[in-house]
């Protein structure tokens, strides 16, 4: 197994690293945390307890045995801890969103075209899950795309606190927050990895007192139709999404989250079942890709990934221009 440190020790780093465990992928060797009593809880909730504990990144980065960074960290800091991660030698596996704006992802593009021999990825997990590649093999199988709905929301355990006049790093735009920045980037790479970069789009949000976007409903304009997105954190939705083509509709449950993928033709008189059972872990297929791609070489796919991420960043981008949301980091 690879060697992987990790920034950061919320739930969602646990869950990246049980599933590189699962997936024989990567080792945990060392923490950051900005407390050593954090780090080492880490360590002990998740049986890592060879791992060694930093809580100067610096050290952290010169020190730490590792040949790959998972960063978990708040939105904002993603670009300043990456760039330091590229530049010791160390590749990287950042959550998404990787990065708050277009020029920090091109100041990222430039430092990788300097060290061909490094990768970096956005942990995306749902596009390296089986059944958001059955609905895209089901969706090329269409014989034309008329449009689609793509819903993700659901009620952040944060929001209480903003009801409570706080201000979480989550629906902040001093952390480059919000919706959009959260779930909405969930049913744009949808979008993206399906239909291919929109000509156009615009975003209608619900603006928070912090000054990002709570909910909201986005469209993508293409030559031919439209896809409109609808996402939050501020309610809880239980709408299917649907792509359309003449009597045909690909229907999924979540498209953030998707468990299931069925087929409607005639009317609706005929279903078929396409979808498998999700794994228990979401995060085992990226966990599995990553570490293939990094053993292997593989820079076909990874550069396919990579521009992925670019054209995605890029419209989430556009979208938070046409709310008006402005990020410290802009």
């Amino acid at each position: 197994m690879q060697k992987l440190g990790i920034i950061g020790t919320n739930w969602i780093t646990g869950q990246f690293v049980e599933a590189a465990r699962t997936a024989e992928a990567f080792e945990l060797t060392a923490v950051y945390s900005r407390t050593a009593a954090k780090a080492q809880q880490f360590r002990t909730d998740y049986e890592a307890g060879a791992a060694q504990d930093y809580t100067d990144l610096a050290t952290f980065f010169i020190a730490g045995d590792f040949a790959t960074v998972y960063i978990a960290s708040p939105n904002s800091l993603h670009f300043e801890q990456a760039k330091q991660a590229l530049e010791a030698g160390k590749n990287v596996i950042v959550e998404k969103p990787a990065f708050s704006n277009p020029t920090e992802m091109a100041t990222i593009q430039a430092i990788l075209k300097d060290r061909p021999d490094q990768f970096l990825f956005e942990a995306a997990r749902h596009v390296h899950e089986a059944n958001f590649k059955i609905a895209q093999a089901a969706i090329q199988a269409l014989p034309t795309i008329n449009g689609a709905t793509l819903a993700y929301m659901k009620y952040s355990s944060r929001y209480d606190a903003v009801l409570a006049g706080e201000e979480p790093n989550i629906f902040s735009r001093h952390f480059s927050g919000g919706a959009l920045q959260d779930l909405g980037v969930y049913v744009v790479y949808d979008a993206v990895s399906w239909f291919g970069a929109p000509e156009s789009v615009d975003y209608q949000a619900e603006i928070l007192p912090t000054g990002v976007d709570g909910k909201g409903v986005a469209t993508l304009h293409y030559a031919d139709f439209d896809v409109t997105l609808i996402f939050g954190k501020t309610v809880d939705s239980y709408l299917n999404s649907e792509i359309y083509s003449g009597q045909t509709t690909i229907v999924l449950d979540n498209a953030g989250t998707i468990g299931t993928v069925s087929r409607y033709e005639n009317d609706g008189a005929q279903k078929t079942a396409l979808g498998q059972a999700p794994l228990a872990n979401p995060m085992v297929a990226e966990a599995t890709i990553f570490a293939e791609i990094i053993a292997n070489r593989d820079t076909k796919r990874y550069h396919e990934l990579l521009q992925l991420s670019q054209t995605v960043n890029q419209v989430v981008y556009q979208l938070r221009q046409s709310a008006g949301i402005v990020f410290d980091a802009d």
